[in-house]
């Protein structure tokens, strides 16, 4: 099973993948326009961003909710061992290519390393391991490798199994829940809500209002959370709910959360 540490964004061990290699517009999230594979006018030539501390407050909120999954460390250190594109301008194009490959396969390990601490997934403990471990083998092939790889076909195989895990574990809350998977409840009221075990996988939940929800063993999975309200709700138990999507939104003191993951910094206390 990886090392969880692998599975965090190490930006000291990267290239600023994500600050090169992405597009982003300006927008809510981002102050200003940028293609994809040009750099961030704010990535310094040590590869850290020159306004880290500030990156809210100059209207860049988008890159604070970012989360790579370890995947820029891996393609920095390990597939271009060490060979950064300023000083090799000729890995430069595959690099930036390369890297949203292993993103996905990045978060793909996580997914799987949780399901596979999930005692209710016991079940199909037995499949989830060799697809880790397949997952974990894609991650170390060369760059020309992972080009050619059908990241769509591993993601389908994968996710049979992350479905089957999330029915195990929501049939834990007790009681049959509707399906809100893909929902769109963008600025929905759902202030103390029962969403005990329910599937929100893909549900838009921007600017909701979940003030005191009950999340617990909900599958959010790919769930929009920006701008949503989490004060005072209950994520214990909640399963592949990500740091990234806790940035995106918001919370306080009284908001419980799933013991891997930390309270924001920016939410209130």
């Amino acid at each position: 099973m990886p090392d969880k540490q692998a599975l965090r964004a190490d930006c000291t061990s990267c290239f600023g993948l994500c600050c090169v290699a992405l597009p982003f517009a300006a927008s809510a999230d981002f102050a200003v326009d940028k293609p994809a594979g040009q750099p961030c006018a704010n990535l310094q030539d040590d590869f850290r961003c020159g306004i880290h501390r500030r990156l809210r407050q100059e209207g860049f909120t988008g890159c604070t909710v970012y989360d790579c999954f370890g995947a820029g460390q891996q393609v920095s250190q390990v597939t271009y061992e060490g060979r950064d594109w300023r000083r090799h301008p000729e890995t430069a194009k595959q690099m930036f290519e390369v890297f949203p490959v292993m993103r996905q396969l990045h978060e793909l390990l996580s997914y799987l390393t949780e399901a596979l601490t999930l005692p209710a997934a016991a079940p199909v403990h037995g499949d989830l391991r060799p697809a880790l471990d397949e997952t974990e083998r894609l991650t170390r092939q060369s760059p020309g490798v992972l080009l050619e790889l059908d990241v769509a076909a591993h993601r389908q195989r994968v996710n049979v199994l992350l479905l089957r895990t999330s029915e195990l574990v929501r049939a834990g809350a007790g009681r049959r829940k509707k399906d809100r998977r893909g929902a769109d409840l963008i600025g929905a009221n759902l202030k103390g809500a029962d969403l005990a075990g329910a599937n929100l996988r893909g549900a838009y939940l921007i600017g909701a209002k979940l003030k005191g929800a009950d999340l617990r063993r909900a599958d959010l999975i790919g769930a929009d959370l920006r701008g949503a309200d989490l004060s005072g709700a209950d994520l214990t138990g909640s399963i592949f709910l990500t740091q990234a999507q806790l940035n995106a939104a918001k919370g306080d003191a009284a908001t419980r959360l799933p013991p891997a993951l930390t309270r924001p910094a920016h939410w209130t206390s």
